[in-house]
């Protein structure tokens, strides 16, 4: 009987990060911006919107910028759903390197992000590595980080941060930067405690 694979966790990981992460970023920036007792965030541009959820340590946050254009590329309803301006994204990558090149940080990172995603789904349809189950978990939700922030770089022109641990004056992040540290850190315990599966 041939050796039972995972392709379905590495996939099914992928989908439901991918929409965990894209329904995170437009509910909660819809939600601040239209939340009546933020009004008063809206002084001098770019806007700011927060949202207690641990008080002193964690808050919820997004902030927009009226002078940020809209694409006239046929994006412009996916940039508008949560709110009628684009909101304020980070133009580089992690703690925000190479944030201040924008476009061309965002167009670089957006290139790895798809060579990234290319790589895993190869790696990933292997008939050894498929068969490894923490391996393939760990995968599917990088793969899920990966293609949840591409997404935000093709369609806003940098990523959608809204989650502040304010209390260590943590860089401001989402739910994709998550799966990609968790997956990361699966695959770092997968190299080292996880014997290689063996062909028979």
């Amino acid at each position: 009987m041939a050796d039972r694979t995972y392709r379905w966790l590495l996939l099914s990981l992928a989908v439901v990060g991918l929409v965990a992460d894209q329904a995170s970023k437009y509910g909660v920036f819809r939600w601040l911006y239209n939340n009546p007792s933020s009004q008063a965030a809206r002084q001098d541009p770019p806007y700011s919107f927060t949202r207690q959820v641990v008080p002193g340590w964690l808050e919820l946050i997004a902030q927009f910028d009226p002078q940020a254009p809209l694409c006239d590329c046929g994006l412009a309803g996916l940039q508008t759903w949560s709110a009628p301006i684009m909101p304020r994204v980070n133009h580089g990558a992690l703690f925000g390197m190479g944030g201040e090149h924008k476009g061309r940080a965002n167009g670089f990172f957006a290139c790895v992000s798809l060579a990234a995603a290319i790589a895993i789904l190869i790696w990933g349809m292997r008939p050894t590595t498929a068969r490894e189950k923490w391996l393939m978990a760990a995968l599917g939700l990088i793969l899920a980080g990966t293609v949840g922030n591409l997404y935000d770089r093709l369609v806003f022109n940098g990523v959608r941060d809204f989650l502040h641990f304010y209390y260590f004056e943590w860089p401001v992040f989402n739910l994709a930067d998550c799966f990609l540290v968790v997956g990361a850190g699966m695959l770092l315990l997968q190299a080292i405690f996880v014997p290689p599966h063996h062909e028979r």
